[in-house]
């Protein structure tokens, strides 16, 4: 799955610990998200969709 955290978070100047802090996941676990380790659980998408008040559908992307 592919996202675009890394730069979502560049773009508002958050380093990995304060957008782990927005989430409640650990820093991480981000790390893991943004460099395509890690797939979040349907809820953390949401969250995540939430703190960067935008559909999920703009931040991730299945790769095809």
């Amino acid at each position: 799955m592919n996202n675009r955290l890394k730069v979502l978070r560049a773009e508002r100047n958050w380093s990995q610990a304060e957008l782990a802090d927005k989430l409640g996941v650990s820093r991480q676990t981000v790390n893991a998200l943004e460099t395509g380790r890690y797939d979040p659980s349907l809820p953390l998408a949401f969250k995540i969709a939430r703190v960067f008040a935008q559909p999920i559908e703009s931040i991730f992307s299945d790769g095809e």
